[in-house]
């Protein structure tokens, strides 16, 4: 007869319908086996959690993507590293700017290429104007800086295929990714390190001086 462990230890067994005395020692030996494997799990280490990063996906123009980088860089407390292969988004560009007047270091790296290409907006200027702002230029004839990318504070990474323009981030089919994750935004920071390291500066001594810069670089 089959007896479960529950009838066994509640005592509802009758004279005829108690279990044999095999019967009792197995149920004995298994909850003894049981107890020992309790005692060995507890003892053992526990092993450390899986790191996971909190990963989220935009896509336009289903979604504003230029309203999720000006709160992300308005979000700022310390540092800004950013590779931009276009950077001519108004409100990107002012929130940069918010962001050095409230004492956040600011790095942007950008493609020599993409400079003189049009006259610089007054956003771009108050960026070249601020001396909490390094900008940095890939040097000429090299291949593309073609990265789409900050890191914020050594925590968060923004990257994707959305350039830094009105049409990039509110028109085209693009994606921006965010990777809440300080490990990711480390491994970005060495490799802006590298870059900029070997980048050449912009001048911004006057702005005469600036206008041909621009003019010199549209070949």
């Amino acid at each position: 007869m089959r007896v479960s462990q529950g009838q066994f230890r509640a005592g509802i067994f009758s004279g005829e319908e108690r279990p044999a005395v095999g019967h009792r020692r197995s149920f004995a030996s298994a909850a003894l086996a049981g107890l020992v494997l309790v005692a060995i799990a507890a003892a053992a280490p526990e092993s450390s959690p899986i790191p996971r990063s909190a990963t989220s996906i935009h896509y336009a123009p289903a979604e504003n993507l230029e309203r999720i980088d000006v709160s992300l860089i308005d979000q700022a407390e310390r540092e800004i590293d950013m590779a931009a292969y276009v950077l001519t988004d108004w409100p990107v560009m002012q929130a940069l700017s918010r962001a050095a007047r409230r004492g956040v270091k600011i790095r942007i790296y950008l493609d020599y290429g993409r400079i003189g290409q049009r006259d610089p907006s007054a956003p771009f200027m108050d960026l070249l104007d601020n001396p909490d702002i390094e900008i940095g230029l890939k040097r000429a004839g090299a291949p593309l800086m073609h990265l789409k990318s900050y890191q914020i504070d050594g925590a968060i990474l923004r990257t994707g295929a959305a350039n830094f323009s009105a049409s990039g981030l509110k028109k085209q089919d693009n994606d921006l990714i965010i990777v809440d994750d300080p490990a990711a935004a480390a491994d970005f920071k060495r490799r802006f390190e590298e870059i900029f390291a070997a980048s050449e500066p912009l001048p911004s001594e006057a702005h005469d001086r600036r206008m041909k810069f621009f003019e010199a670089g549209a070949g």
